[in-house]
């Protein structure tokens, strides 16, 4: 259920980041100016890392033994957190790539948890 709930905050926070750019302009319409905020996009961010390693720790010692899962989620977040470390107009595909690899690790986790087979689910 962790890996899920990782799963889909990950997707969650790329949404918001990808769709910022086009939800821009509505803001003042909305006023919901918070969402461009950089609190708001780390506040995402460390929701889903905690859940991430909350979730992946869990598979790991309850079920599989393997660290690498945790190796796509510390890397993903890094990019993520760093997201404008190419300049402004590469932002958008660095913050696809941190966020495939947290999502690719909650993927990789939930599959590494259900394929245990020494394990009771």
């Amino acid at each position: 259920m962790l890996d899920r709930m990782g799963i889909w905050a990950s997707s969650l926070c790329a949404l918001h980041c990808l769709l910022l750019p086009i939800l821009i302009p509505l803001i003042p319409y909305i006023g919901a100016s918070f969402v461009a905020q950089d609190w708001f996009e780390r506040s995402i961010l460390t929701t889903s890392m905690i859940i991430g390693f909350w979730a992946l720790l869990s598979g790991f010692y309850r079920y599989h033994r393997q660290i690498y899962p945790l190796y796509s989620l510390v890397l993903g977040g890094l990019i993520y957190w760093n997201k404008d470390m190419f300049g402004e107009a590469y932002e958008p595909f660095t913050i696809a790539v941190g966020a495939l690899l947290i999502i690719a690790a909650h993927i990789i986790n939930f599959k590494l948890c259900r394929s245990c087979q020494q394990c009771a689910h």
